[in-house]
């Protein structure tokens, strides 16, 4: 016999509880461990493709581990040093893009930079203030990247705990849904499937997307002669999973610096702006369609409030499990919406009579 709803109820806010609290004390400690995660479940389809070719599990793995850490040395050696140099360039340059701004505005309309207006006022102070407060930002965080301790759980921890949870991750499913309640395991089983098929496309597939459009933006910046392209792209590629911000942030800050380093060459100009546009093109009716799909069902205002709110919560780790989060309570709220109306709480006696 099942246990009452109100028991299983408990039960299951009990665990919520856990889990959350769990992020709350533990958000640094378990951010390898997240990290690691989310990259196993990533790479798993690739593990399983590899083992349908004829390979063995740790075979497989072997493979991809190498893969992973040539891609990774490549990275280090050549990317990743530009990639920092041109973020701390161009916070230094800030003051340099607000003085220019300011020639600008003064040029062009004399009687909005008076030097009483607040606005002058406002441009005098932005430059020192970007390049005060953003290199300091950006170089204590620099700083602590470097830190032992980071370094361990950056380049130790997380490769460990991935190679372990790839390994293991088809027995480790089959562990759980060993575990599942046997009343409830066909329905627990059905919404997993969704949730994984929800979190398959989309994590998998705009982490895919982004990887994609990050290159694709850096390099055709870097191409078009813009300083800082580097960064600028691949900061658009990354939060391009946020439907249009990045497109949009990635643009206007290419576009803001292009007009300052190819004032009059409009063709340049016009090249920086192409490349956005021809981004979102690919992006909407190549990448997204073909590796994302349209039945990820996780809508972009939903999407950013999961994020904000749990990035304000728990950190860094609440914004990496905000997605999963999301996604598994939307699939939860589509069941419950369709049980209920099947239920005799939205039918009524209506459907009796008729």
């Amino acid at each position: 016999m099942a246990l009452p709803v109100n028991t299983q109820l408990k039960y299951w806010g009990i665990a919520s509880l856990i889990f959350l609290l769990a992020l709350w004390f533990l958000g640094d400690v378990i951010l390898p461990f997240v990290l690691g995660g989310a990259i196993a479940y990533f790479l798993d389809p690739v593990a399983d493709r590899l083992e349908k070719m004829g390979c063995t599990r740790a075979l497989a793995v072997a493979i991809i581990t190498f893969v992973a850490l040539m891609i990774f040395v490549i990275m280090a050696l050549l990317v990743l040093p530009t990639l920092v140099n041109q973020a701390i360039a161009l916070f230094e340059s800030a003051p340099t893009y607000a003085q220019n701004l300011r020639e600008f505005l003064t040029e062009r309309f004399p009687q909005l930079v008076d030097s009483e207006s607040t606005l002058h006022k406002s441009l005098l102070s932005l430059g020192d203030t970007v390049k005060e407060r953003g290199g300091e930002l950006l170089n204590s965080v620099l700083n602590s990247a470097a830190s032992i301790i980071n370094i361990a759980l950056l380049f130790v921890i997380v490769p460990v705990v991935t190679v372990y949870l790839l390994y293991d991750w088809d027995r480790m499913i089959a562990k759980i849904d060993d575990l599942l309640p046997r009343d409830h395991a066909p329905v627990i089983r059905q919404l997993a499937a969704q949730i994984d098929k929800t979190l398959a496309s989309f994590i998998r597939g705009m982490g895919t997307v982004c990887l994609i459009l990050g290159t694709y933006y850096a390099l055709a910046l870097m191409l078009v002669g813009l300083q800082f392209g580097l960064v600028i792209g691949a900061f658009a590629g990354i939060i391009t999973f946020i439907p249009y911000v990045g497109a949009l942030l990635g643009g206007a800050l290419a576009i803001g610096l292009a007009l300052f380093q190819f004032w009059g060459d409009w063709l340049s100009i016009g090249m920086v702006a192409g490349v956005f546009m021809l981004g979102q093109v690919i992006e909407g009716n190549v990448l997204t369609p073909k590796l994302v799909g349209s039945s990820v069902g996780l809508h972009p205002v939903w999407l950013i409030f999961a994020l904000s709110v749990f990035g304000m919560l728990f950190g860094f780790v609440g914004m990496l499990v905000a997605v999963p989060v999301a996604a598994s309570l939307g699939v939860i709220a589509r069941f419950v919406l369709e049980r209920y109306k099947t239920s005799r709480l939205y039918t009524g006696l209506s459907q009796n009579r008729d």
